[in-house]
């Protein structure tokens, strides 16, 4: 418990995925509920951006350059590049469902939009995504938004000093809980 409210404090992109996922395997205390509903005041959008594209950027490089690419890893740099464009739109934590990133941000019928489609509906149809010719139109659009979102996060100011008081009550009424059940 602790270190998750460590990792809560400093807007973990990772933590915060973690307490939107509608799958909950068990739950036998309220502060998985409690946690959620403090989730906004630990959302950071500097550390979140900066998370997601340091994540777009590795993918990139390691898996998208050359003529020949590994087709399925589109989808290792398309998801975190359009969470920084979620974040940078709306300053919330970004969904994780992948077609509500598209839906809300990519404009439909554009030709992007169209390639995204058709790797979503073979991904979905089992195909094996291996090395293929690289999408031009995905390359030039992820190329694009790492040049713009390097400048983009160095211009969010850095959070100031942390208003965090409500996580000492929040892990006092944790440990309560769990130790006088």
């Amino acid at each position: 418990m602790q270190k998750a409210l460590k990792l809560f404090r400093k807007s973990n992109p990772p933590l915060l995925e973690w307490l939107q996922s509608p799958i909950v395997y068990m739950e036998n205390y309220s502060v998985g509920e409690q946690i959620c509903g403090f989730a906004p005041r630990a959302f950071s959008p500097k550390s979140c951006m900066h998370h997601y594209l340091h994540m777009a950027k590795g993918n990139y490089r390691e898996y998208l350059q050359g003529e020949q690419v590994k087709i399925k890893k589109y989808f290792y740099v398309l998801r975190p590049v359009l969470a920084c464009k979620w974040i940078e739109t709306y300053t919330t934590m970004p969904p994780i469902e992948f077609q509500r990133l598209v839906d809300a941000l990519v404009p439909q019928e554009s030709e992007l939009s169209q390639a995204i489609d058709d790797l979503l509906t073979r991904k979905k149809a089992g195909e094996e995504l291996d090395y293929e010719p690289k999408i031009n139109v995905i390359n030039d659009y992820l190329e694009k938004q790492l040049v713009s979102y390097d400048r983009v996060v160095s211009g969010i100011p850095a959070a100031g000093k942390s208003q965090d008081s409500w996580l000492d009550p929040l892990f006092q009424s944790a440990l309560k809980e769990v130790w006088l059940k």
